[in-house]
């Protein structure tokens, strides 16, 4: 039996051939990144073998450390959750940024995470999708949403520039993931390449006005590359996907049979790791 315990943090990917996963579990909610964490389990062994998660009770806020009785925006408490830039609205909707305003919450942070080159990119999680990521991100990104496939299709200077680029083509394609059709597994592949060159036409005169008003080299056409193709350590799909979740079952336990995206598949069910950052576990293993 092997047994250990922290406070969870997304899971750490590795790519290859299936992609490599680590359960980090750290002594401290509110280590930082860099820190070595207390635990880091490498859980693709544990696949076809029992696993059991149980939850302590108590979430600490990743920045802070303090106790909280919810966790807001994945590890945070309210108060910094208010406060913190990195959990203000233009993190999920980039284009509403206001770091130009001068208002960001946080300027050093908004210039180390905003103000840095962007990628679009087309991807293939449950359907073909739009997203953004930053340039340093791939294919991590596309890891943690469990795309089968990915094609970056712009460059750009800053996340806004991204975020708007991404709201012209979202007109014409989603930049949501069914996270329930993506973890039944059954999602043919498709030719993104071709699927941009014909989205192109429809959106490049937005895309032209925008790259007129940001300025010479701000947003640009990434040249055809070969399309990114992922898999994933999952040996049996589930029939019906069943969400577990540590506030209403604390213990939670079943044959681990296979991670995609940032979700354990169970026999019992899929529990989504990154949901319940900051959340202090015990982990055992057969």
């Amino acid at each position: 039996m092997f047994e250990a315990s922290g406070f969870l943090r997304k899971m750490r990917v590795t790519a290859g051939t299936p992609v490599e996963y680590q359960l980090v579990l750290r002594h401290e909610a509110s280590s930082d990144e860099d820190e070595p964490a207390q635990h880091l389990i490498d859980l693709n062994a544990y696949i076809g073998r029992d696993i059991q998660l149980d939850f302590s009770g108590q979430i600490g806020c990743v920045n802070c450390g303090r106790q909280t009785s919810k966790s807001f925006s994945q590890g945070y408490c309210y108060p910094c959750f208010r406060k913190l830039a990195e959990c203000d609205l233009c993190v999920m909707s980039p284009e509403k940024c206001h770091y130009h305003e001068g208002t960001c919450r946080d300027p050093e942070w908004g210039e180390a995470n905003c103000m840095q080159d962007h990628v679009v990119y087309l991807a293939n999680s449950s359907a073909i999708k739009v997203g953004i990521t930053r340039q340093g991100q791939m294919p991590t990104r596309w890891i943690d949403q469990g795309a089968i496939q990915a094609l970056p299709i712009l460059h750009t200077s800053t996340r806004q520039l991204a975020g708007l680029a991404e709201d012209c083509i979202r007109e014409f394609v989603s930049d949501r993931t069914q996270w329930q059709t993506m973890l039944k597994g059954r999602i043919p592949e498709i030719d993104l390449a071709s699927e941009w060159q014909s989205l192109l036409p429809k959106v490049k005169d937005k895309l032209d006005d925008l790259s007129t008003r940001h300025g010479e080299g701000a947003l640009n056409l990434v040249e055809p590359d070969e399309i990114t193709r992922i898999t994933f350590p999952v040996e049996t799909h589930p029939e019906k996907v069943k969400s577990l979740n540590f506030d209403k079952t604390p213990e939670i336990e079943g044959r681990l049979q296979g991670i995609k995206g940032q979700y354990l598949i169970l026999d019992s069910g899929v529990l989504n790791v990154r949901k319940f950052t900051a959340y202090q576990i015990q982990f055992a293993a057969q």
